[in-house]
């Protein structure tokens, strides 16, 4: 899926594909992990490691711990990393 949610003809950034648990997402120069996940219907971005349950963007400003993923082997807050062409990303970063 690519940029399902967004507005044709608005935004005129550059494209930046990357994948996100082997899947190509197409987002937007600047976009963070998280915005352009959920552009792309990608909106559980971990499980609970308490009880499974889905997580996702929470506070989406870098506070809490809920929208770890792991971009390239490292475990990162997905609504504070920026993507970049090529990028890897995986549900479930620990913390």
């Amino acid at each position: 899926m690519s940029g399902a949610a967004r507005l044709p003809g608005v935004d005129d950034r550059r494209d930046v594909v990357f994948t996100f648990d082997g899947e190509r997402i197409v987002g937007k120069e600047g976009d963070t992990v998280a915005m352009a996940a959920w552009a792309a219907s990608q909106q559980v971005l971990r499980n609970s490691s308490r009880d499974g349950t889905p997580r996702g963007v929470l506070c989406n400003m870098g506070i809490c711990f809920e929208c770890l993923v792991d971009v390239d082997g490292a475990t990162v807050r997905a609504c504070t990393t920026l993507v970049r062409d090529g990028m890897q990303v995986r549900r479930g970063g620990r913390p």
